[in-house]
């Protein structure tokens, strides 16, 4: 399963891409030819500009943070078999800065992501996104969201997406920043990824989860969702979400609720926060999703969260 909010925006059109949403042999042709190492990876940077399959930017909303004061760029992050790039940023200086791991909607590491890592670095953090499709395909190809759905985001399975997160903090823990004061936030589908690794590393501090799906139907990839390990929860999670998101219903919010009432004591510690009238993708602020005063108040929350959980 993947994101269905998503389907959902394109199928209304606001997801739809400049190209009309038609995969074509031109777009393949500006986009460098895919090449793997012997172990799977591919051989890719990170995204330039905003994904492709997202639609037309919304230049009107789109935040634009600079990275003055800030260590910012490309990164690689050693794992089993290869490497992983990510986008680091950080406050420039030798104090090791608590660490927050991003992790990326559907469309990968592109600008939307990076800039958050911007603003979380402005904020004192270093805040690292590691590619997390880099071994099924290269997000940036794609212009149509069920095609990067059914072959890239559907192929990537919980166990690894772990692993590579655990590398992050590993990397993070060499390079400057603090990891004994570890967040992590995400959106979509990196917002479930939230949930999941509250509930696998016993070091996260705290976690902001934007509009992740909260319970689904179990496979070899994805054996558990959220719901399903509250009981293992290590770090409270301020949950952030749209009372109008077509892919995530309230129902299950308050079945997630009434389980984390019940789970461990960082899982009863969690929030959640429902944004009324406010769609899926309500904090992406490149697209018509956008919501500036739901976007705005979660930010501030999420803000406060990690000051109170990381300092």
């Amino acid at each position: 399963m993947g994101c269905k909010a998503d389907i959902d925006i394109l199928r209304s059109g606001a997801g739809e891409s400049a190209g009309g949403g038609v995969h074509s042999a031109e777009y393949d042709s500006l986009v460098p030819p895919l090449t793997l190492n012997r172990r799977g990876f591919l051989a890719t940077s990170l995204a330039v500009g905003f994904a492709a399959a997202a639609g037309p930017v919304a230049a009107q909303t789109a935040i634009e943070t600079d990275s003055d004061g800030l260590k910012a760029g490309e990164v690689r992050i050693p794992v089993q078999g290869g490497s992983l790039p990510a986008y680091r940023a950080m406050p420039e200086g030798d104090t090791p800065a608590p660490v927050v791991l991003v992790v990326q909607e559907i469309f990968g590491v592109h600008e939307y992501i990076q800039d958050v890592c911007r603003r979380l670095a402005k904020e004192g953090y270093m805040a690292i996104a590691p590619e997390l499709y880099v071994r099924q395909g290269d997000p940036k190809r794609y212009t149509e969201i069920p095609r990067l759905l059914s072959e890239v985001v559907n192929k990537v399975p919980d166990q690894q997406v772990m692993a590579d997160l655990d590398a992050a903090v590993a990397w993070a823990g060499q390079n400057g920043g603090n990891v004994n004061r570890l967040g992590i936030t995400g959106f979509c589908w990196g917002g479930r990824i939230v949930w999941l690794y509250a509930a696998h590393n016993p070091r996260l501090k705290a976690g902001v989860a934007w509009y992740g799906r909260l319970a689904g139907e179990a496979d070899e990839l994805r054996p558990k969702h959220p719901i399903d390990v509250v009981k293992d929860i290590n770090a409270p999670v301020l949950a952030l979400y749209g009372e109008n998101d077509s892919g995530i219903p309230l129902d299950t919010v308050d079945k997630m609720k009434a389980a984390l009432a019940k789970g461990s004591d960082a899982a009863k510690a969690s929030e959640f926060v429902v944004y009324p009238g406010a769609p899926h993708a309500f904090h992406a602020d490149y697209r018509p999703s956008y919501r500036e005063e739901a976007a705005k108040d979660g930010w501030q929350r999420a803000i406060a969260w990690f000051d109170k959980y990381l300092a």
